[in-house]
């Protein structure tokens, strides 16, 4: 009889839920360390168990090696995640634009509070900060686009260029092989004969 199928749902039994993690903790970590032999891959475990331990495991190079690597190659995306997180909770462009426009506006602007000032400055960077990235995204596809054209009408012109030497070497043919058929009929003798001219 072979093996019954796990349901795949949360263990709502505490102790069997413990012994399920620390079973599966063990064969991750040992699948993990397989894979790297196998293939000669670095490979990197983090886990964080329901009580917030951590446990961790590295196979092929050192887990902080392996860490930097991956901050290394997906800095750009660490960097927006890092920026989304900032932004979620601040309130977006507009909002921030007409809270301030009140404030300034109110009756009792000179009682507005050091913490107040603060917090907008704070929005205002982050507001900033969107903007620039949004810029800088735009420029770079701008000039995506411009290096696409480029191409494209680099390789026009190559072809172009191609096709003009090739019509130059076809009249060049032509007119070597006219000058072959007036040498052929003229070495022939069927030059046209010199007539004398009537005597009157």
């Amino acid at each position: 009889m072979g093996r019954r199928k796990v349901e795949i749902k949360r263990i709502e039994n505490k102790s069997s839920r413990q012994v399920t993690f620390c079973k599966r903790r063990n064969g991750l970590i040992e699948k993990a360390r397989q894979l790297s032999v196998l293939c000669g891959s670095s490979v990197a475990v983090l886990i964080v168990s329901s009580t917030g331990k951590v446990y961790s495991s590295s196979s092929g190079d050192s887990m902080a090696k392996i860490l930097k690597h991956y901050e290394v190659q997906h800095a750009d995306k660490l960097k927006t995640l890092d920026l989304t997180e900032k932004t979620q909770n601040y309130v977006s462009l507009n909002e921030l634009l007409e809270t301030v426009q009140r404030k300034i506006e109110a009756a009792n602007v000179d009682n507005i509070s050091v913490q107040s000032l603060i917090f907008l400055e704070e929005q205002f960077k982050t507001a900033l900060s969107l903007t620039r990235a949004r810029k800088t995204e735009l420029m770079m596809q701008l000039v995506k686009s411009l290096q696409e054209k480029e191409k494209l009408l680099r390789d026009e012109n190559t072809v172009l260029a191609s096709q003009l030497a090739e019509m130059g070497k076809e009249k060049e043919f032509l007119e070597t092989e006219d000058e072959r058929a007036m040498l052929l009929e003229y070495s022939s003798g069927n030059n046209p004969r010199e007539t004398l001219p009537l005597l009157k």
